[in-house]
């Protein structure tokens, strides 16, 4: 099996099978995202999220609040459906393509993560016997980002006659939603209006703007046909269409090829021109060099990135399913960074999460530490938003970063699981530390990534307090959404504490090395230093004796246990069933909340805790959200419990490839993708990155042969393959290194082989 090729034969025409491939094969760069939609269309009583987007780009939508209380947000923000470039009809002499008419006598579909392309190909013959096959291939391109091509061949079967293309470009779009769904449940608005419409030199320009955010989009269009035939430009107000006659001889191929290039005012102010420039490059170039910048690309994309499992093509396949999908999803500057469904669909308005900290920049700070580093500094970018944030929230100094967020204001409406989630101040913190540790880029720490963390250090002082000689936080919420605004969550006390040593050990870094302008520059005085760092050493961690676990927070053990055995199969996931204060007076967890703080920071706690803590979570977690299954399957390797691990690890794997939650059609579950990668590598490999240096402690699942991956670190990559009975590590690049296997230091200067430990034979 070529684990770069995903195929489906044999296309459905059923509804939601259609928007299930919309998403599965649609086209992404990080900066242009497109919905896999027929090119011709569906039958008008069919649903379809027919969209595309641009990363961070956005518009401002009313949120209706019951009760008008202050602080509560009454305006968010929401990914844009752009335009709609997608369209071409195909007519043969006056019978019109259509996979509902006619006879398919061939179909399928294909994603080449290696050419970074997809292609649709059906042999079809209309009602009046004429056989045409058609090859549509597409691709938004990784080396100029705002391009977007379809190629649309056409090779005549057993006739002679007219082909006519008609390709569109239209500007007047919507977004798609669902009432029904609070994942798109935003009500239906014109959030673009066209300015222009015109044609200049053959390439079709809509300039267009949003309707409260005063941003700016220009699309530009050029189709180009493999041979001559007659072209007709219609301009319409808000849309521009290209009909193409040409003749085809029995036997024939001929293509039209489509260039979009989409250009944004986040970016550039005069969008319209640096459109049309860029067209002229693409243009000059043939789609054939096009097409190999796209795979030279990749091929050095997947010598960073490939983890290779041995002995499950199936597994494999989603494997570079979810990678390549990470690498179509995340931003490529310092505007935009992962939305929680990628830019493949609506779900959750383009919204950015915690994901992109705890899910998603680990892949990629161990394979291109680069994009990490712009991903930071599209927080620290919106830091004086977060300054604002937490005045909103009543703090008076420090920084509080949006739960839910496209340009750095707040957008979640249900302060209870939105904005009370304070630990994603520890999650971007916990993420510039791992950056540091991971490459030692003191000067960019120096120059942004301390006065996020320093502002984020504020902010616990400020929401915290002392009691009892201890520092407690109330009010809060953990990642699980089923438990709401208590005291003292453990995985934000624990993350707050690595917040808070670590602006004191930056602080000092930067003031040994000199690099000391930040300090000036926030007013940051000693005295606050002295303050998080007795806060730090003072933090309360709830630890419960008897049980030897770590409650969730202060009231949890408390609490009644859900009635799992009587709830139906069919009430999950339960936010959908059951009241928020009904769910929150309960023991039953959503996802992963202290276990999760017992895989990042797991020198806070005793194995035996741990083991203790993972024991009893287990039993009351629903797993409703997607985050979840790769955590515990990570914790359960770090327990010995392998095939505990390799279950909740194949449920997290094959998610989205294989539908298992049945609602990819609105888009990929990007976090659980990078989850997956993390269940591989910190949970079978083992890997923890810490201070003194990379750790390892290899396992080989007993349904597996082998596996390998590599890892970025410092100045080297390391090659780490699992095999047999041995474990390799081999120095690709760089710099001799320190690594420690199963607690064992060892100097890595060329190859090192060592014994998997006798309980990892699994």
């Amino acid at each position: 099996m070529n684990k770069y090729l995903f195929e489906i034969n044999d296309l459905s025409t059923d509804n939601d099978d259609l928007m299930l491939h919309e998403t599965l094969f649609h086209n992404a760069n990080g900066y242009l995202g497109v919905r896999s939609n027929y090119e011709e269309g569906y039958p008008e009583d069919y649903n379809s999220i027919r969209g595309m987007y641009i990363n961070g780009f956005y518009d401002f939508a009313e949120m209706k609040q019951a009760e008008k209380l202050y602080g509560f947000v009454e305006e968010k923000q929401t990914m844009v459906n752009i335009v709609d470039t997608q369209g071409i009809k195909l007519v043969i002499d006056g019978e019109e393509f259509s996979l509902f008419q006619g006879t398919v006598l061939k179909s399928s579909r294909t994603l080449d993560m290696r050419k970074g392309i997809t292609k649709r190909t059906t042999l079809w013959r209309s009602p009046n016997n004429r056989e045409v096959e058609i090859v549509i291939t597409r691709m938004a391109s990784f080396t100029m980002l705002p391009l977007f091509t379809i190629d649309y061949q056409v090779t005549a079967k057993n006739f002679s006659g007219e082909v006519k293309f008609i390709s569109t470009h239209i500007g007047n779009v919507q977004n798609y939603f669902n009432p029904n769904d609070p994942r798109v449940a935003a009500e239906s608005f014109q959030h673009i209006h066209v300015e222009n419409a015109d044609v200049q030199d053959g390439v079709s320009i809509i300039a267009s703007k949003t309707s409260k955010s005063n941003l700016r989009v220009w699309s530009a269009v050029k189709n180009e046909l493999s041979k001559e035939g007659d072209v007709q430009q219609h301009v319409h107000p808000h849309s521009i269409e290209c009909e193409i006659t040409t003749k085809i001889d029995q036997v024939e191929t001929i293509s039209l090829t489509k260039f979009t290039i989409l250009f944004d005012s986040i970016r550039s102010e005069n969008g319209d021109e640096q459109a049309l420039k860029l067209m002229r490059e693409a243009t000059a170039k043939t789609l054939a060099s096009l097409y190999e910048e796209q795979e030279e690309f990749l091929a050095n994309y997947w010598e960073n990135a490939s983890v290779d499992v041995e002995g499950d093509d199936e597994l494999s396949m989603a494997i570079y399913y979810n990678l390549y999908q990470l690498l179509q999803s995340v931003g490529k500057d310092r505007f935009s960074n992962v939305a929680a469904k990628g830019l493949s669909g609506e779900g959750y308005e383009g919204h950015y999460f915690w994901d992109t900290e705890m899910y998603i920049q680990p892949f990629f700070l161990l394979t291109q530490p680069d994009i990490v580093k712009n991903l930071i500094e599209y927080r620290y970018n919106i830091l004086d938003f977060a300054r604002e944030h937490a005045k909103i929230m009543g703090h008076t100094k420090g920084a509080l970063y949006p739960w839910r967020t496209i340009m750095g204001k707040e957008c979640s409406g249900y302060y209870p699981s939105g904005s009370a989630q304070y630990h994603i101040n520890g999650d971007i913190a916990y993420s510039i530390i791992n950056y540091y540790l991971v490459t030692k880029d003191l000067d960019f720490i120096a120059e942004k990534g301390a006065e996020v963390l320093f502002e984020t250090a504020r902010l616990w002082l400020d929401v915290g307090h002392f009691h009892d000689g201890k520092f407690m936080i109330h009010n809060v919420t953990g990642p699980d959404e089923y438990t709401c605004v208590v005291n003292n969550n453990y995985y934000t006390n624990t993350l707050a504490q690595h917040n808070l040593k670590w602006a004191v050990k930056f602080f000092e870094l930067l003031e040994s090395q000199n690099l000391t302008s930040v300090f000036e520059k926030i007013g940051l005085e000693h005295s606050e230093i002295e303050s998080f760092k007795r806060a730090a050493e003072q933090i309360y961690l709830p630890y419960n004796e008897e049980l030897d676990i770590n409650p969730q927070d202060d009231s949890f053990l408390s609490k009644k246990v859900w009635d799992f055995e009587n709830t139906p199969k069919d009430k999950y996931p339960l936010l959908l069933h059951y009241h928020p204060l009904h769910l929150y007076r309960h023991q039953v967890c959503k996802q992963a909340d202290t276990v999760l703080a017992h895989f990042i920071l797991e020198d806070a706690q005793s194995l035996n805790t741990i083991e203790n803590s993972f024991a009893y979570y287990e039993k009351i977690t629903t797993h409703d959200s997607s985050l979840s299954t790769c955590i515990y399957s990570i914790v359960a390797s770090k327990l010995k419990q392998y095939d505990k691990a390799y279950e909740y690890f194949g449920e997290s794997a094959k998610l989205d490839l294989f539908n298992t939650h049945k609602n990819t059609k609105d888009g990929i579950h990007t976090a659980n993708m990078g989850g997956n990668y993390m269940a591989i590598v910190y949970g079978f490999g083992g890997l923890r990155i810490k201070e003194d240096g990379l750790h390892f402690a290899p396992a080989l699942p007993k349904k597996w042969t082998g596996y390998n991956f590599k890892v970025r670190f410092e100045d080297s990559v390391i090659f780490v393959k699992i095999e047999g009975d041995n474990c390799t590590f081999s120095l690709q690049k760089g710099s001799e290194k320190t690594i420690r296997v199963y607690g064992k230091a060892y100097e890595l200067k060329d190859s090192l082989v060592i014994p998997l430990e006798e309980k990892s034979h699994v």
